[in-house]
C-alpha cells in the first residue's frame, strides 16, 4: 500500500519524489558506471565544470557529503587524472580542484547517458509541462531550505 495523504486519499508528493529519486537514481548509477565513474564523481565533475576552481569544502557542500568524503572522490579523480588540484593563490592551505580534459570526455559520455534518462522519463510529457515541473521541483527544494522544522 502507498503512503497516502489522509486528506485527498492520493499518494503524498514527499513518496512520489522518493519513489521517482530511487528509480532515477537506480538508472544513474547504473549509466555513470558504464562510463567507469559513480554518481557522486560525475556530480563532483559537472559541477566543476560549471563551477572551475572549487575547494573540496565548497564541493562538499554542493554534493551534500562531508569535506572528508568529498577528499576522497576527489582523490579518486584526482588519481585518474580527471581533475587536477592547484594550491589557491592567497590561501596556500587551500585547494582549488578543476576538471582536466580527460575528465571532460568522461562528462560528456555521461551527459549523454543522462540525456537519455531524461528523455525516457519526461516522454510523454509537453514542454510547457517539463518546464513546469522543472520550476515546481526547484521550487520545493528551496522551500525545504528555507524552512525551520517545528519538531
Amino acid at each position: 500500500m502507498k503512503p497516502l495523504d489522509t486528506a485527498t486519499s492520493s499518494p503524498r508528493i514527499g513518496y512520489l519524489v522518493y519513489r521517482l529519486e530511487r528509480r532515477l537514481r537506480s538508472r544513474i548509477d547504473q549509466a555513470v558506471r558504464s562510463h567507469g565513474v559513480t554518481a557522486t564523481e560525475f556530480l563532483t565533475l559537472s559541477v566543476l565544470r560549471e563551477r572551475d576552481g572549487l575547494s573540496c569544502a565548497q564541493l562538499a557542500r554542493l554534493a551534500f557529503v562531508t569535506p572528508q568524503a568529498m577528499n576522497l572522490v576527489v582523490s579518486a579523480l584526482e588519481r585518474r587524472r580527471l581533475v587536477e588540484r592547484r594550491q589557491h593563490p592567497e590561501h596556500r592551505r587551500v585547494l582549488r580542484t578543476s576538471v582536466t580534459p580527460q575528465g571532460l570526455d568522461v562528462l560528456d559520455r555521461c551527459d549523454h547517458s543522462m540525456d537519455e534518462i531524461e528523455s525516457d522519463m519526461l516522454a510523454d510529457l509537453s514542454p510547457e509541462t517539463i518546464e513546469s515541473v522543472r520550476h515546481a521541483l526547484a521550487f520545493c527544494a528551496r522551500s525545504l531550505e528555507l524552512a525551520k522544522p517545528s519538531w
